[in-house]
């Protein structure tokens, strides 16, 4: 089982600003952690790409892709859609990290790799079709998953998120499909306010959309539990044939955005089962994709614990 693994010092040049806490010491806090971790060298390189527009077609309209350009090279600060600061090359760093995870859904899909990390930035899961927001420009999870039922022909995908901030834009996109089976838990009532278990999906998706939301201090007794208990039964009736993760890490202990006590050995606990899901009937298919965590040090623990596991687990 090979591990791929998706950097590239690109993803540093969407500066936010001195202040923000998406910053591009994120990334490399993980990417120094993860080459001083010992199993480094087995991993493999995976080369990034920027993503075509017609790729970004798959999931966001063209008025907003054609906005979201726009409003980078003029220089703003912020787009207008919604709370995502940007700068002139936030643009161009956002179509490479969508191709980035395009890329990674090659690598797996090809048997290049079985499961893949990806770390990139900016964050997706807030972007919806029509607007960016909370961090993030393009939805990167959405679109490898329409990206993998286009090119690949799956069926069923499978998109679980961990993240302490409920995945509003890829339930956006989802939430009448009947193709994705979307799994969050998140912290509630918390941004981006959307979220609630009674948020279940329209139409044929009707019960393909699980919320999970909790309260401020849950660990990994109740975010673990609920990955065991809902989303274990609810996978084995979906059968998906693609896995992906919003792996966000601002849900660990001691997050400044964060509310949630996570710990390390919880995340591990989280990416066994998600081994273990992709593994039933999806020939272990999975890619990971970063998402939030603001705690450099915790997010750099967390990462490596999740792509050890990723890598010698399943």
């Amino acid at each position: 089982m090979k591990t791929g693994y998706l950097f590239d010092d690109i993803f540093l040049q969407h500066q936010p600003g001195e202040a923000h806490p998406e910053s591009p010491q994120r990334l490399l806090a993980i990417d120094q952690a993860i080459r001083a971790m010992p199993f480094f060298p087995e991993l493999i390189p995976l080369q990034s790409r920027r993503a075509a527009l017609e790729e970004l077609y798959l999931v966001h309209h063209k008025e907003y892709v054609d906005l979201a350009k726009r409003e980078c090279a003029a220089g703003r600060s912020s787009l207008s859609t919604g709370d995502t600061d940007i700068c002139p090359e936030s643009y161009e760093v956002a179509l490479n990290a969508a191709g980035s995870v395009l890329a990674a859904v090659d690598a797996v899909f090809s048997g290049t790799v079985s499961r893949a990390f990806c770390a990139v930035r900016p964050p997706g899961h807030h972007a919806g079709p029509g607007r960016g927001m909370g961090f993030c420009i393009f939805n990167n999870v959405a679109l490898a998953a329409r990206y993998a039922q286009k090119k690949y022909g799956a069926k069923r995908v499978l998109i679980a998120d961990w993240d302490v901030h409920h995945g509003n834009g890829t339930q956006d996109v989802f939430y009448s499909d009947g193709s994705v089976l979307f799994f969050s838990t998140h912290l509630f009532p918390h941004y981006p306010g959307t979220g609630a278990a009674t948020e279940r999906g329209l139409g044929k998706a009707e019960g393909y959309i699980i919320n999970r939301p909790f309260p401020h201090g849950a660990g990994n007794r109740e975010i673990v539990g609920v990955f065991c208990d809902t989303l274990i039964p609810a996978a084995r009736e979906f059968k998906p044939d693609f896995t992906l993760i919003s792996a966000g890490f601002d849900s660990r202990k001691n997050d400044p955005f964060g509310g949630f006590q996570v710990d390390d050995n919880g995340f591990r606990e989280l990416t066994r089962i998600m081994l273990a899901i992709a593994a039933v009937s999806g020939k272990g298919r999975l890619v990971s994709v970063l998402e939030g965590g603001y705690n450099l040090a915790g997010l750099a623990a967390a990462v490596c614990a999740h792509l050890q596991e990723l890598h010698h687990g399943g």
